[in-house]
């Protein structure tokens, strides 16, 4: 069996489980973002009374985070009221930031465990051995109630990443890359392994960029096996160590594919869709705003990158440069570091920890005509604000030198 597999087996109470096969698993972590409030409405149509495990639920306001309408405001309040009257106590209030960075840090999640938020960008958990998925409103209500959902066995592809990528390319430019070639569709209701030599270097906050994105190939869920680097970014937060599910050495993946980084030039998505894939075009292509942030692209990592080549430098005048880090963690991380300073006085704008205006809510929202570089995951129109203006996806640094001169470049041709 996969590691996936054997996971689901032990949450399901089977000795094994095979792709395709239908089972009710228990769910170690539930979480519901500001965007659900139907979850609680659900739970009342289908009868709930009382959340089966409140331990093992979390609630985290992150999408419209501080409340910017007073329907989001009132979102809030009845979300707030539901934990307390069920006594949940895992409540992640206002700018403690995005949901997946959240319960990375909460010391819930771990290898092994099963997670299911109202997020599709959930597969961000298998960068720590997790078996992550994202749910609608009705199947989170199922799971408050009873503390099970069921789930068919996804089949398997690994993508392997050998070579030593560029100074200045990045996970996201690999994801990118990966998405370019096989497109939205290459891992429906699959999940994809990313394994290799590339990714045994990979800090883990790179290696979150890459299960996250698994989604916009349409994955159910994503994996990269556990090490020493994943181990030692767990304890941070007080994560003991429980069994680890290993993939058998006989285990037959669907497919396989296989990138070599060692010539990757920087990569970005066109405006439009995440698989519209290239290099960073020759003509200056003047840029209004660069947002550097999110479940993608807003950890400690992605903040020093951009700090390390702003340092002593003014954003173009011509360009905002929005920065959002993806929790509160990472933002005292990141003050002590320095880095905050850094950007600021580069001209950047900070604010609260938290989604922003990756899904067009708040926070930086694009007017018609106005051209975005975002490090963000999804760039369909309208995703950000107006729907006539064009998104471009890039890594940390391509944003980050975008928003030093105005125009759209990499950090290699600074």
């Amino acid at each position: 069996m996969h590691a996936l597999e054997k996971i689901l087996a032990r949450a399901s109470g089977k000795a094994k489980v095979s792709a395709g096969e239908i089972v009710m698993a228990e769910v170690d972590v539930a979480e519901v973002n500001d965007l659900y409030l139907q979850v609680i409405k659900s739970f009342d149509d289908l009868g709930g009374k009382r959340v089966r495990h409140p331990e093992k639920t979390t609630f985290v306001f992150d999408h419209y985070s501080p409340a910017p309408t007073i329907k989001a405001a009132d979102n809030h309040r009845k979300m707030r009221e539901f934990c307390a009257s069920q006594g949940i106590p895992h409540l992640f209030d206002i700018g403690e930031g995005v949901c997946h960075q959240v319960l990375t840090e909460s010391g819930m999640v771990g290898p092994g465990t099963v997670v299911v938020e109202t997020d599709s960008h959930t597969t961000t958990m298998g960068a720590l051995g997790a078996f992550g998925t994202g749910v609608g409103a009705t199947d989170m209500a199922t799971i408050l109630i009873t503390g099970k959902l069921w789930f068919k066995v996804p089949r398997v592809m690994k993508v392997i990443f050998e070579g030593m990528p560029p100074k200045d390319v990045m996970a996201k430019d690999m994801i990118l890359h990966v998405l370019g070639d096989l497109k939205q569709d290459a891992a429906i209701y699959r999940a994809v392994e990313f394994s290799g030599e590339t990714v045994r270097r990979m800090p883990q906050e790179e290696r979150f960029v890459l299960c996250n994105m698994a989604v916009e190939m349409g994955a159910k869920t994503a994996y990269i096996a556990p090490d020493d680097i994943t181990h030692d970014y767990l304890a941070r937060f007080g994560w003991q160590k429980q069994e680890i599910f290993e993939t058998d050495p006989d285990y037959e993946y669907e497919t396989a594919v296989r990138y070599d980084v060692s010539s990757l030039t920087p990569r970005i998505a066109l405006p439009g869709s995440v698989d519209a894939v290239s290099a960073i075009p020759e003509k200056k292509i003047h840029v209004d705003q660069v947002f550097l942030g999110t479940c993608t692209g807003g950890r400690l990592n992605d903040i020093r990158v951009a700090a390390e080549i702003l340092k002593g430098k003014k954003v173009n005048s011509g360009t905002r440069f929005v920065v959002i880090p993806a929790s509160r963690r990472i933002f005292q991380d990141a003050l002590l570091a320095g880095y905050i300073e850094t950007l600021v006085d580069a001209g950047a704008v900070l604010s609260t920890p938290g989604c922003g205006p990756c899904l067009g809510a708040h926070e930086g929202i694009l007017a018609p005509g106005e051209t975005c570089v975002t490090t963000s995951s999804r760039n369909f129109p309208g995703r950000m604000g107006s729907t006539e203006a064009g998104i471009y996806i890039a890594s940390p640094a391509t944003a980050a030198a975008t928003a030093l001169k105005g125009y759209l470049c990499g950090a290699d041709s600074l």
